[in-house]
């Protein structure tokens, strides 16, 4: 599976970047939030390419679930996939957007990808193995590096969004004490504590599972933890939510190990 995953992102992601080269209208969604054609052909590729490998798992897509198409049953399996994650970034022509792809099963983000084309950077995980891969020119994979988180050091390193930091999230930052603040966008800060990088990501801001699916997945398969405002694991297949819309996550911590040492 997680073959499959690795070779439809690198297809979307060359998709991705062809539209990012050749310039592209810019339309909003009903929540006022941007798509482009990047993002309808990215999630056109990784559905076609799950549903032809897997057609009795059922998907979850941004786009999709836009339009109001979501599958009834989502008790066992399922996919989670954000085509496009930074669309902010990619309309303003930073680099740091990213397709993404994940598995989740009885709530919990098991096997997922990450792949950032504009720079190449790729992370991958399953569980109890994340990996680093190197891409060339020709959108292959030519090396394979394990990663892991880290124990955390002072001061920490904290990574923050570039397009959606809130008030709470600088009162968290503040209270950890000393602090060197990485800003980012997309899934890529769930790599960053990942890959020994970074230490912490909250997010006081709205996001929606495809945002965290696979970003969580690799962060849990290098040893880190997402965990809600309560200290409880975040879940995944959240409908029928009370106070917010299906799919919504409540605010969260990421990290790796937060046990410091001098």
């Amino acid at each position: 599976m997680l073959e499959i995953f690795e070779g439809l992102a690198l297809a979307a992601g060359r998709e991705v970047m062809r539209v990012f080269h050749a310039g592209c209208a810019v339309d909003q969604k009903t929540d006022s939030s941007p798509v482009t054609e990047a993002d309808r052909e990215s999630e056109r590729i990784i559905l076609a390419g799950l549903r032809a490998a897997y057609p009795g798992i059922p998907c979850v897509a941004e786009e999709e679930a836009s339009a109001g198409i979501v599958p009834p049953d989502l008790d066992g399996a399922f996919f989670l996939v954000d085509p496009l994650d930074g669309t902010k970034e990619f309309v303003n022509r930073r680099t740091d957007f990213t397709v993404n792809i994940a598995l989740v099963r009885h709530g919990v983000p098991e096997v997922g990808v990450v792949f950032a084309p504009c720079t190449g950077r790729f992370f991958s995980g399953r569980p109890g193995k994340a990996e680093s891969l190197e891409i060339d020119g020709d959108y292959h994979i030519v090396e394979r590096r394990p990663i892991s988180v880290r124990q955390a050091v002072t001061p920490l390193a904290v990574v923050a969004s570039r397009s959606h930091n809130t008030p709470e999230t600088d009162a968290y930052i503040r209270g950890l004490g000393a602090a060197e603040i990485v800003s980012v966008g997309s899934s890529l800060k769930f790599c960053l504590v990942a890959g020994a990088e970074a230490d912490v990501y909250p997010r006081f801001g709205r996001t929606m599972e495809w945002d965290t699916a696979a970003g969580d997945a690799v962060l849990r398969a290098a040893g880190g933890m997402t965990r809600t405002l309560d200290g409880k694991a975040l879940l995944y297949g959240k409908r029928n939510q009370n106070d917010d819309a299906d799919f919504a996550n409540p605010h969260f911590i990421a990290s790796g190990n937060l046990t410091q040492s001098a």
